[in-house]
């Protein structure tokens, strides 16, 4: 992890701030120049994967579905849609820029606070970025304020969210993008402060749309920075918010969690360090546009068919372990699991991914497609996958995961990734998140036209919001 010397948020008097003011100057107070260049090169790669996975989305149905219901409310307006050439209003573009970075949980995943920090960011930064047409420089430093600011918000009480049925990352966006349009619209660290204390009264996300495969989770990015926004005219304008929206009294954590779970909830992780140590450099890759969850125990399945070269339909049995906490998100109920109703459901079905996987040798945007999931051979291996509880997990950590796949013949295999792909020494190199980029703009875009955008993406803090935006519509 990063460390680099950069204005910190924490008072140094004898009373210490409340962290809605200590990320309020965080927020306020950072320049580019404080960003450590490593850090920076990071950040693209980050934002390059996000508008790879959003530019793909158009692809998919649920994108002009989205936008129809937008347009249908608010009309048209004059900001850009990542991808498109329909222009909406500054509410509607966070919403609908925000559909598309996370439509396809694609996006990364701060592995120890489980949040998906560049979708709680990027929609903000992008979309109030080009309508104060911030400079470059703006984008790129309001893009790495959102992401300390998400992740650590993540890291107070990791997994908590979970546990209590919330989306973790639709929870911290709204915070996080009240944080980034209160720096792109200049406001005071007060008015900051205030603004953390209106959002705070609608932060929220619920993950009800897993037991069916909804599609409430794509909103959830976008409806925070929304919420971001509207929290942000309004303490500029005046409004009061209270000052301790994450540990006061009724704070947030208290008011989703309970007040049982505030004994080991680690609120210094909010500031600890902020501005000398870079948590964003931590932000894992997917490698498969599957809930993280479910990467190691796939990878684990293909490398044994790789190593062993057998076939999905000489599987007797496959067991499946993954971290305990997660098997609530993508193993249960496992008839469920077992026949994912839409591509969205897959996503979220263990069973399924490790069946898919080893019939088609490998899984991708196309093993979501309505034709995989009904495909016979994968569902007749489904229903020979089980799932149990990882005993050698390094969750939260890392996302760990495994199989056991017991062969016809008799031969039993077993392999254990203690480390998913993707995460800390397995991070992704910069050359593989360009391809996963062009194979994801393959969708909607020739070579040419993926490598100009390429280029574009990769010099973000030399153009202007406007400027970077435009090159973004198609």
């Amino acid at each position: 992890m990063n460390r680099a010397s950069a204005p910190v948020a924490q008072d140094h008097s004898s009373e210490v701030l409340p962290y809605a003011a200590q990320l309020a100057r965080f927020a306020l107070g950072l320049r580019y120049e404080d960003i450590p260049t490593e850090v920076r090169m990071r950040a693209h790669s980050l934002i390059l994967d996000a508008l790879g996975i959003a530019l793909a989305a158009n692809k998919y149905p649920f994108a002009p579905q989205i936008l129809d219901g937008l347009v249908t409310l608010g009309g048209h307006g004059k900001l850009s849609v990542i991808g498109r050439s329909e222009r909406l209003s500054l509410r509607d573009a966070l919403t609908m820029n925000g559909a598309l970075i996370h439509g396809l949980d694609y996006d990364d995943t701060h592995m120890n606070s489980i949040v998906h920090a560049t979708a709680a960011t990027l929609p903000s930064v992008l979309t109030v970025g080009e309508h104060v047409n911030a400079s470059g420089t703006e984008l790129l430093t309001s893009y790495v304020v959102g992401m300390e600011a998400a992740i650590r918000l993540g890291l107070v009480k990791p997994f908590g969210w979970h546990d209590e049925g919330y989306h973790a990352t639709g929870v911290v966006a709204h915070f996080a993008s009240t944080l980034i349009c209160g720096r792109l619209l200049g406001l005071s660290e007060a008015q900051l402060i205030s603004a953390q204390g209106i959002v705070g009264s609608t932060a929220s996300a619920s993950q009800e749309f897993a037991e069916e495969g909804a599609w409430n989770k794509r909103l959830h990015p976008g409806w925070g920075a929304v919420a971001g926004v509207t929290a942000c005219h309004l303490a500029r304008s005046g409004f009061v918010g209270p000052s301790k929206p994450y540990e006061g009294r009724y704070g947030v954590y208290r008011m989703h969690l309970g007040e049982a779970a505030m004994a080991d909830a680690d609120f210094k992780a909010i500031s600890a360090e902020l501005g000398e140590r870079w948590e964003l450099d931590e932000a894992a890759i997917k490698p498969y546009p599957t809930c993280h969850f479910t990467h190691a125990a796939a990878d684990a399945a293909l490398e044994l068919q790789r190593e062993h070269q057998f076939a999905a339909n000489d599987v007797d049995h496959m067991q499946v372990v993954i971290p305990d906490g997660t098997l609530p998100v993508v193993a249960e109920p496992a008839d469920n699991k077992r026949r994912p109703r839409s591509e969205y459901d897959g996503k979220f079905s263990m069973h399924y991914i490790a069946a898919a996987a080893l019939v088609r040798g490998k899984f991708d945007l196309a093993e979501l497609a309505p034709e995989s999931l009904s495909d016979p051979a994968i569902l007749a291996l489904a229903d020979r996958v089980d799932c149990s509880a990882d005993p050698d997990t390094r969750f939260p950590e890392f996302f760990s995961g495994g199989v056991t796949i017991k062969l016809r013949d008799g031969r039993e295999l077993k392999r254990h990734e203690p480390v998913n792909r993707g995460a800390g020494e397995r991070a992704l190199s910069h050359a593989e998140i360009e391809e996963k980029f062009r194979a994801n703009v393959r969708l909607v875009a020739d070579e040419a036209e993926i490598s100009c955008l390429c280029d574009h993406i990769m010099q973000m803090d030399k153009q202007s919001g406007v400027e970077f935006m435009g090159g973004l519509v198609r």
